[in-house]
């Protein structure tokens, strides 16, 4: 099964891939001295596990990064390692990235997606040597991609090429922009190994988000919405198409999403992911089956965050999917005749990123938690008994680690809450300390049991290095503790979601780490929301930073690109006799006594929240006279990507409150 992207980044350099198994050599690499933001985020990391149709060999990717002279960028290249530990090697090299690694069904061969000629193409090389051969020339680039079930063809997916008529339109600079119009669609195409050729299976105004083979290769199933807005998500059906090309048949069309189509092993039922039947735009993921040749979708059990993602298939036909339980990401088996999900994997981490083999009797994954960073590991389903097979950090010297427990308190009206707290490094108990409110995204986002010493956009062993505690709640709203809690906070932005952050606030001062006069806090989109309501609640914080934060929801509803998501939220459109409700819980109209320092940090280019949600509320707080500062990134969208960007995120806002806590 492929899932395509919304959006996809590629470099344009040229690549040379050799097959050269030389001792892996990452960790030869000098030793962290300490936690910064430039040390973290040039880190390696470990990725994308996949395992040969037998079980024997598993491929993954390392990425690394590039931040010397005028490089700011990301590579990422592929290893292999035998499932009996004999070898562990890297398979690609070269200036270029190579991702996305799958094994040919006869297990021959691995294939990847590289832009070797400058746009993403699928290649493949010889697991025992060779060269890189390009397999694809997909005019405009290959989005995702799948071996057939034989190994004689691949099926891949590509957005719709500029016309002729409009690269003229461009050099002559009369390319005018008409929204909503002329779309281009993300179609599936199937790229015959013998032939050498490829060619669309389906015509017409279709885009395609993911794709499945059938069992016996003759048959396509796929999930596909109108149009590539994102707002077209909430109207994504299911269909089938031949492999070799032909009619469309509809195989769930109703309200609301239906996506991520998998065929069972016997290729009698899809396996898919849905609202139910009805729209769920906040966020529901529950399972569904329904025979291949159509019939009626027959829902399975709910499982606990009603939130799945298909994994695969374990050796008797049950599903496999992952998802976040609290703050741990598990793996589920799922019966498809009903039954209960049964819990594989502890929760004692973060298990992520699952491939299964082609019996079904073994998987691979990445397991991480706050004090281990994320390695690829291995286990037989019938017994989970996790094998560590990479070592990218096994003899890598890191600085001394900043403690992180999970915690839980009461709010103002009886709900539990959860989250992470991570104490300064060298911690003494009895100790009070700095404290950072750390708020996350989504609403529907979650703090998990992730490594800590990852580089990010909030590098949280930094802060604690520095002398700060970190807490990151997980307030009503947030995924991990079930629909109804996720749903707790519609049409309550700022409300309960603020209740919960302040008594947690309070908690960690009543354990006697945090030190009442010396908080802060930070958070990103939604976190960022939740900032600039903070300041107009409370002036308990000596200073805050605000992150690709949204203060105005009437402005914002209307020039984000997913408005569809707001107003599920927010009880429909402000036109529509809900204005009261908008400007209820829009920072921006309640700016009557702010006082608290904010730091504005936004991307020059960002979609989900406009550049103007930071401008609406920098003026306001330069109006008032607040001490405040704007930094703006350019080239970025919602969350800078370039490194050296995503270290300056953590060096300007631990600048910002040393200033104002008196620590310079």
């Amino acid at each position: 099964m492929i899932r395509s992207k919304y959006f996809l980044f590629a470099l344009c350099l040229p690549l040379i891939f050799l097959f050269q198994l030389q001792p892996l050599d990452l960790n030869a690499q000098s030793a962290v001295e300490s936690w910064t933001p430039e040390s973290m985020v040039n880190l390696p990391v470990v990725g994308s596990p996949e395992i040969s149709p037998d079980g024997s060999v598993i491929a993954y990717t390392v990425r690394e990064t590039n931040m010397e002279g005028e490089e700011s960028s990301f590579t990422t290249h592929i290893w292999v390692a035998k499932a009996d530990g004999s070898m562990n090697r890297q398979f690609t090299r070269g200036d270029e990235s190579a991702t996305n690694p799958q094994f040919s069904p006869d297990g021959e061969y691995l294939s990847f997606i590289s832009t070797r000629d400058g746009s993403r193409q699928v290649y493949k090389i010889y697991l025992d040597g060779g060269e890189a051969v390009k397999v694809t020339s997909a005019d405009n680039g290959v989005g995702s991609f799948s071996w057939s079930p034989d190994g004689s063809r691949i099926a891949y997916t590509m957005t719709d090429p500029q016309t002729d008529e409009e690269r003229a339109r461009e050099r002559e600079r009369r390319d005018v922009i008409l929204v909503d119009r002329d779309f281009k669609f993300s179609r599936i195409y199937v790229h015959s190994m013998e032939e050498d050729t490829a060619k669309a299976v389906y015509e017409g105004e279709l885009h395609t988000t993911s794709f499945d083979w059938s069992p016996d290769g003759e048959t396509i199933v796929f999930a596909h919405q109108p149009t590539q807005r994102i707002h077209d998500r909430y109207y994504m059906n299911i269909s089938t198409v031949p492999a070799d090309s032909g009619a469309v048949s509809s195989l769930v069309e109703r309200e609301g999403t239906d996506g991520t189509p998998r065929y069972t092993p016997d290729g009698n039922y899809v396996l898919f992911t849905s609202h139910g039947g009805e729209l769920e735009a906040v966020g529901v993921q529950d399972l569904f089956v329904v025979p291949a040749n159509g019939g009626e979708p027959r829902a399975l059990a709910h499982t606990y965050d009603r939130n799945a993602t298909i994994t695969g298939f374990d050796s008797d036909g049950n599903a496999l999917i992952r998802e976040w339980r609290n703050t741990a990401s598990v793996l589920y088996r799922v019966p498809l005749d009903g039954g209960e999900p049964q819990l594989i994997t502890p929760e004692d981490g973060i298990y992520n990123q699952f491939a299964v083999n082609r019996q079904g009797d073994r998987i691979v994954f990445t397991y991480e938690n706050p004090e281990v960073p994320r390695e690829v590991h291995m286990s037989d389903l019938s017994a989970f008994n996790p094998q560590q097979l990479s070592s990218v950090f096994e003899e890598r010297e890191l600085p001394e680690f900043g403690h992180t427990e999970v915690i839980s308190w009461t709010s103002y009206d009886g709900e539990e809450i959860e989250g992470l707290l991570t104490y300064p490094v060298g911690y003494e108990e009895g100790d009070q300390v700095p404290l950072i409110l750390m708020v996350h995204g989504g609403p529907a986002g979650i703090y998990a049991q992730t490594w800590t010493g990852s580089g990010g956009i909030y590098a949280i062993q930094f802060f604690a290095e520095q002398g700060y505690a970190l807490l990151r709640p997980n307030p009503r709203g947030s995924t991990g503790y079930g629909k109804e809690f996720r749903y707790d906070n519609v049409e309550d932005w700022g409300f309960g979601d603020y209740e919960d952050l302040m008594s947690g606030v309070d908690h960690v001062i009543d354990m006697g780490v945090a030190d009442p006069d010396q908080l802060v806090e930070m958070g990103w989109s939604y976190g960022g929301y939740m900032t600039s309501w903070i300041v107009t609640q409370t002036d308990r914080f000596k200073a805050v930073s605000m992150g690709a934060g949204l203060s105005n929801l009437v402005s914002m509803v209307g020039t984000t690109d997913i408005p569809g998501y707001l107003m599920a939220h927010l009880g429909g459109p402000y036109w529509d006799g809900n204005m009261e409700t908008y400007e209820r819980h829009s920072a921006i109209y309640h700016m009557d006594g702010v006082s608290t320092p904010t730091q504005i940090i936004h991307g020059t280019n960002d979609l989900r929240v406009p550049l103007g949600q930071a401008q609406e509320f920098y003026w306001a707080l330069q109006e008032m006279g607040v001490d405040s500062e704007m930094i703006l990134y350019p080239r970025t969208g919602h969350g800078p990507t370039e490194p050296k960007f995503i270290a300056d995120v953590s060096n300007r806002i631990i600048q910002w409150f040393d200033m104002h806590l008196g620590r310079e």
